[in-house]
């Protein structure tokens, strides 16, 4: 099978962590008669330097005429004096939209083997931690007015029926294959939009009885994530709650460096990038961990080229890389065995060989 993929190598640690998912997806093509066709494309601060746009409209095609996009990272401090239009976040939040991407998923989900390296009490991490949080991608804050005026600043918050409806359906079909609760989070005692989303969500349930549909206001949900996780299987929430709501989550796994995620729309093309940043401090010097990314073109192959198998195979890989005692520095432990970008990236092309 021919897939043609859109690679975006970003910023600071973008390029390292992404040539490593390619080595893993070639070893994947070779392995199951897979060709990847790899188009490069320019976004972020190296698009600001080249261009003068951190996302000029040909790039953007690019994207469009592929069957998915994998994201390494964009962003650093040496393009944060930019004026708002010039900055690389621009230029993902236009790629989202270009896309018509809303719904991404981020699952945070702890590896038996990092269970120490989680910043919880040991007997919180053995309740299990494994859910899943559906955020809104193309609205709410980030994409509303934003106006300066004076000493006055102003963003624009707002939702419609259809905006939360398409995501709600998103996360109650996710929650149908999975353990079937669904926590719809909200700040409806202060906001008219979350009041509004707490309304469709619950009209949304009636299609859903098979779904156990609960509220949690945002910031007790941003405490019950550290207090006990294992209550949870998914969470839906609007835009800029879920930006929040997925990092913390993603610490209390042991490393932000492990969580991958998926942006996806009404067709099969996604948007797949780990869900940290580009760190430029580790820039270049070997030292990022590539598992986020490699993992998230796992969730390429099952979520938009329907490669269940090959995806087993990938995380299969990273499981055994981990018991075989290898860490970046992100997550090494006393014992194991510390290994660079590359190193991590060719062990576990090595094991998905081997397995």
């Amino acid at each position: 099978m021919d897939k043609h993929i859109a690679v975006i190598r970003g910023d600071g640690i973008g390029p390292e962590i992404v040539e490593q998912a390619l080595k893993v997806l070639q070893q994947v093509g070779l392995r199951f008669g897979h060709t990847f066709h790899i188009t490069d494309v320019g976004m972020g601060g190296c698009a600001v330097d080249r261009w003068g746009d951190p996302l000029p409209e040909e790039e953007l095609k690019k994207c469009l005429a592929a069957d998915s996009v994998l994201l390494g990272a964009v962003g650093g401090p040496r393009w944060n004096q930019l004026p708002g239009p010039m900055r690389p976040e621009k230029g993902l939040l236009r790629l989202r939209a270009g896309l018509g991407v809303y719904a991404n998923n981020r699952p945070a989900k702890i590896w038996p083997q990092l269970a120490d390296a989680s910043p919880l009490k040991r007997e919180l991490v053995d309740q299990g931690i494994d859910f899943i949080l559906v955020r809104e991608l193309t609205g709410g804050l980030y994409f509303g007015e934003h106006r300066t005026e004076g000493d006055t600043a102003t963003d624009v918050l707002t939702y419609s029926v259809p905006e939360i409806e398409r995501i709600g359906r998103i996360a109650f079909e996710t929650a149908r294959k999975r353990r079937g609760r669904l926590c719809s989070v909200e700040k409806s005692n202060v906001l008219d939009t979350s009041r509004l989303w707490k309304k469709v969500m619950h009209q949304l349930a009636e299609a859903y009885p098979d779904v156990e549909l609960t509220d949690m206001l945002v910031d007790n949900c941003a405490m019950q994530i550290v207090k006990n996780p294992a209550q949870f299987d998914v969470l839906v929430t609007e835009n800029m709650f879920g930006d929040i709501l997925s990092d913390e989550a993603s610490m209390i796994t042991g490393s932000i460096g492990m969580i991958p995620s998926s942006s996806l729309g009404d067709g099969t093309r996604g948007l797949y990038e780990p869900i940290h940043g580009s760190a430029p401090d580790i820039a270049g010097k070997d030292l990022a961990n590539p598992v986020g990314t490699i993992l998230s073109a796992a969730m390429m192959l099952r979520c938009s080229f329907g490669m269940s198998a090959e995806a087993d195979v990938v995380e299969k890989a990273v499981d055994a890389y981990l018991n075989a005692g290898f860490r970046t520095a992100d997550i090494m432990q006393e014992g194991m065995k510390q290994v660079g970008c590359r190193t991590c990236g060719e062990l576990i092309a090595g094991f998905l060989e081997k397995g």
